[in-house]
């Protein structure tokens, strides 16, 4: 499963890839990460299609995981869902401006960014039966 990580910081996409693994829980495919450090190179990656769950760093500059997540979620027909890391619980309702499908914040807490990006992976995991027939009645 394909898995964008996107923030201008390579220690922050390392974090998350540390915390993702191979697979962030026994029961969810493979991650196949993808590291992103610009805005547009990550909406060509989902202009292309194949993203499964994107990973958005909340603090990422200049262009804020945030705003870069409601955009997506505007502008991406079928956009993957997206875990947001956040710089501060304070900021959750900002999250909830984003459309961001998942929360966590930093610091990092690779149990929980691993949880988090497991729920979405399964989201991902049972959606796509749905999708491949859908195509096939069209």
């Amino acid at each position: 499963m394909k898995v964008v990580v996107y923030s201008h910081d390579a220690d922050t996409r390392g974090r998350v890839r540390l915390a993702i693994g191979h697979r962030p829980a026994p029961d969810v495919p493979e991650a196949e990460i993808v590291e992103v450090a610009t805005e547009p190179m990550l909406f060509r990656l989902l202009d292309g299609g194949g993203v499964d769950v994107m990973v958005l760093d909340g603090e990422a500059q200049p262009a804020g995981g945030m705003g870069v997540c409601r955009q997506a979620k505007d502008e991406i027909h079928r956009c993957p869902p997206a875990l947001l890391i956040i710089g501060r619980p304070d900021d959750g309702w900002l999250a909830t401006w984003s459309r961001a499908d998942a929360v966590v914040s930093h610091p990092i807490e690779p149990m929980a960014l691993a949880r988090a990006l497991a729920g979405l992976m399964r989201q991902q995991a049972n959606a796509a039966p749905n999708a491949g027939t859908e195509a096939a009645h069209h």
